[in-house]
């Protein structure tokens, strides 16, 4: 046998071991699915490519579509009540832009537009927006729905895709430019008409589903719309490239991006802005890249709302960037009123996963993922401490919570809920958090087994309360609870001039009145000595104590671990007398023991 042959020959069978697999992809199978009815996407060539380099460091322009693009695609749309709801929530979130209807699509949404406006709801520094297609009359009825307005912008859209071109319009490519630059003239021509000088007017045109558009043609479309808006110093043309469809991984999404960026003529008066839809469910990575890849604005909706699988997120984007330091410039810290709000709104529920709001997402089951965050916790205190700071004032750093839940609103008691999945490290949080409990590593075990056998035989999740309730029932025998062989009334103390501890106590043992007394070289000592006189054999493991609280009515919490009659066992006492607190934690653990 050489070196390169195998110990085991050819037609040896190996007992009682698995068979390597050499190459993992021999367990792919073809998936039968009709994968010829579908093309890949158009790379773009850009040799020099700069986005990959690229970081965000800054917010860019928002604009939030949720009272057109997002209640369109609502199975019931708002009510004018839920659409001003929302867009009082916009404006206290901090959006600036905001994309109020389609007037000219109905009278609930030309009501609308006219009711923000004469009732005097739109911030000085608000600017409105409002979406028609490229038809004469609508534009009339669209402009007509802004008289009055302070700051407003009027959104044209026309087709350019291909597919439309040839199947819905049945037009040429000049026919479809034609379109936009008749309906860029209209927009002009009605806004000089109906708008008075008290309103600051804008402009938006979008070559609708430009992730399926030949580039050269939709740069060739947006130059012709800017020869007829001019932009220049002072007038400001919003460009929106809309992925109507997502269609393509974000890298080719910001190709795109950075391809039109470098090539519009005006590029200094222009506002590129990015609209993407989540059909691959990569929407938000599709709106950082063009951003990286020079796009200046996004257009997007609370949570993800929007036609098929929504519109960008919103939501998700700004505190992306706000997990990373930088201001998103939107106001998030009460992310749960947002989350209602919404709800409400739009008659939708957000997904309990859902990124940053969802009621689960700063939740942890697993026990090790517990005791991460709690030992996260622990270091942020410790390295806040140690430099004369608050925990507010240095660097996040606990593992699994990209954020501080406070920062959104959010409790800490919601962050680790214990169930069947759960270990010592989640159970000691909740102590510690609710109850001001610092359980040693040994007794965070110790409990997190009873913990362990309840879920086991009760199944679902335990909460604060009901671990509260077993650890009290457990540990903490009081005079509404009275379980035990023991229970101490009063105890004093002398100390002889050797150093010597004698302890006196009154306590009840096995229902009858009785004193105890021992002599140790420490109360803790002492009282071991007096509970040998009734039959207890106790010996001292460990010790540890802290304060709960600061202040003179501070209570302290005393946690003994001893052996007892053969068991190792732990006690917790509380009191705000350090010695009282520290009997009741002997007591605690001998009452265990013969329960």
């Amino acid at each position: 046998m050489t070196t390169q042959q195998s110990a085991q020959q050819p037609n040896e069978k190996s007992v009682g071991r698995p068979t390597p697999v050499t190459n993992a992809t021999q367990l792919q199978r073809p998936s039968g699915m009709p994968v010829h009815k579908y093309a890949g996407y158009d790379a773009v060539e850009i040799p020099d490519r700069t986005w990959p380099e690229a970081r965000i460091t800054r917010a860019p322009r928002w604009l939030s579509t949720d009272l057109r693009d997002g209640n369109q695609a609502l199975i019931d749309p708002m009510s004018p009540a839920r659409k001003r709801e929302m867009f009082d929530l916009l404006v206290r979130m901090g959006y600036k832009e905001i994309e109020v209807g389609f007037p000219s699509s109905g009278e609930t949404d030309f009501n609308f537009v006219r009711s923000i406006i004469e009732e005097g709801a739109i911030p000085e520094d608000v600017t409105i927006s409002v979406l028609t297609q490229a038809r004469e009359e609508l534009i009339e009825r669209t402009v007509e729905s802004l008289r009055g307005a302070r700051r407003a912008t009027v959104h044209l859209y026309n087709a350019t895709a291909p597919t439309f071109r040839r199947v819905v319009f049945r037009g040429s490519k000049e026919q479809v430019k034609q379109i936009a630059v008749d309906g860029t003239r209209l927009v002009m021509e009605y806004a000089e008409k109906i708008l008075g000088p008290e309103t600051i007017f804008g402009y938006q045109y979008s070559p609708e589903i430009f992730t399926d558009t030949e580039l050269d043609f939709a740069l060739e479309v947006c130059e012709a719309v800017c020869d007829v808006w001019g932009p220049e110093e002072g007038r400001e043309i919003i460009l929106n490239l809309p992925a109507t469809v997502e269609r393509s991984t974000p890298s080719t999404h910001a190709d795109r991006f950075e391809w039109m960026s470098r090539h519009l003529t005006r590029r200094a008066h222009v506002c590129l802005s990015v609209h993407p839809h989540n059909d691959r469910g990569t929407a938000v990575a599709a709106a950082e890249l063009a951003i990286m890849a020079g796009a200046d604005r996004i257009e997007g909706c609370l949570f993800g709302q929007g036609e098929r699988t929504g519109n960008v997120d919103l939501v998700t984007l700004g505190m992306n960037l706000f997990s990373q330091g930088v201001d998103p410039q939107i106001d998030f810290s009460q992310i749960d009123e947002i989350r209602r709000t919404s709800e409400y709104c739009n008659q939708m529920e957000v997904h309990p996963r859902h990124p940053y709001a969802g009621d689960l997402v700063y939740t942890a089951f697993s026990g090790s993922h517990q005791d991460a965050i709690k030992k996260g916790f622990d270091a942020m205190e410790a390295d806040a401490a140690a430099q004369g700071k608050t925990v507010d004032d240095i660097e996040w750093a606990v593992p699994y919570l990209p954020i501080d839940p406070k920062d959104v609103g959010r409790s800490y008691e919601a962050v680790i809920r214990v169930n069947s999945q759960s270990g010592k490290g989640g159970i000691a949080y909740v102590l510690k958090n609710d109850h001001k409990l610092d359980l040693p590593r040994r007794m965070q075990i110790e409990f997190s087994k009873i913990i362990q056998q309840k879920t086991d035989t009760e199944g679902g999740e335990v909460t604060p309360k009901a671990i509260w309730s077993a650890f009290s029932d457990e540990y903490l025998p009081d005079s509404g609870n009275p379980w035990g062989r023991i229970q101490v009334r009063s105890g004093q103390t002398t100390t002889d001039t050797e150093g010597r501890d004698t302890l006196t106590v009154e306590a009840v043992v096995d229902g009858v009145d009785t004193v105890l007394t021992g002599t140790g070289n420490g109360p803790i000592s002492a009282f071991f000595e007096a509970l040998a006189a009734v039959g207890v054999d106790a010996r001292l493991l460990d010790y540890q104590e802290h304060t709960m609280s600061e202040g003179a009515s501070a209570q302290a919490a005393s946690y003994i671990e001893c052996a007892i009659d053969g068991k190792v066992l732990w006690g917790i006492g509380i009191d705000p007398n350090t010695t009282r607190a520290s009997l009741k934690a002997v007591v605690s653990a001998v009452n265990r023991a013969a329960r």
